[in-house]
């Protein structure tokens, strides 16, 4: 399946190397039983560093991930936008060329990762989202809410910013420099569609690629409550409009 166009690229480089250095960034509360799973499937011969960012859990979350090798960050306050900026924050004093952030839930599949990546090392892309929607999903591994969800989102960044997705899929990557321009700021639920409404306002390219999707291991702190469906989904919508409004 060929990949979308995200938008428009006045910004786009062409310079970026094929072995530019590979940070992933894996938010992560309550893992434990998904995550060795996770970072066993990272192909680690392109990337440099895995930071898991413990994100208050009270399970064995952050030593299964010292067991696997990845530098573990302590993030208290909840929230996935939190956990990413912190995981942001441990790489700033040495920075790769490009960051890659995955769930710890095991529903993203690691192995697709050279192929997330590829649009950025071919210089045709500084954004790169992996599409659920477009890629093949298991059975109940979106619920009809998030489907919902990320329909009204992809129109209102279609309607709002001209730009065409399918998805606010979590495994994603962006060039450093990018990300750097891009100011992300939101602490929990707008973090993905704060990304992508940011880039396009920034004239980034953005590509779109289908990534497989699997049910995840364990309960959804987001889709497996009505609270967090609900948080989510008007977060999400004020963060586009805000975001279009110039905040």
């Amino acid at each position: 399946m060929p990949e979308s166009p995200g938008g428009p690229a006045p910004h786009r480089r062409r310079d970026v190397s094929g072995t530019a250095p590979v940070a992933v960034i894996i938010p992560a509360l309550n893992e434990e039983q998904a995550l060795g799973q996770v970072l066993a499937a990272i192909p680690r011969a392109v990337v440099r560093e895995i930071v898991v960012v413990d994100n208050g859990s009270t399970d064995r979350t952050a030593d299964v991930a010292r067991a696997a090798g990845a530098t573990v960050v302590r993030e208290p306050r909840r929230g996935y936008g939190a956990a990413c900026l912190a995981g942001l924050a441990r790489l700033a004093a040495n920075p790769p060329g490009i960051v890659v952030f995955i769930d710890a839930d095991a529903s993203d599949d690691p192995a697709e990762l050279p192929a997330v990546l590829a649009p950025i090392r071919e210089g045709r892309a500084d954004l790169v989202v992996g599409s659920r929607v477009r890629g093949e999903h298991e059975p109940g591994s979106l619920t009809a809410a998030q489907m919902a969800g990320n329909r009204l989102a992809t129109f209102l960044l279609r309607a709002l910013f001209g730009v065409r997705y399918t998805d606010l899929g979590p495994f994603r990557a962006i060039r450093w420099a990018a990300l750097e321009r891009l100011r992300m700021r939101d602490r929990d639920y707008g973090w993905t569609v704060e990304m992508q409404a940011r880039a396009a306002r920034a004239g980034l390219a953005a590509l779109e690629v289908p990534v497989r999707y699997r049910r995840r291991v364990g309960r959804s702190k987001i889709s497996g409550t009505l609270r967090g469906v609900i948080g989510a989904g008007w977060k999400i919508l004020l963060t586009i409009v805000r975001i279009r409004l110039g905040a």
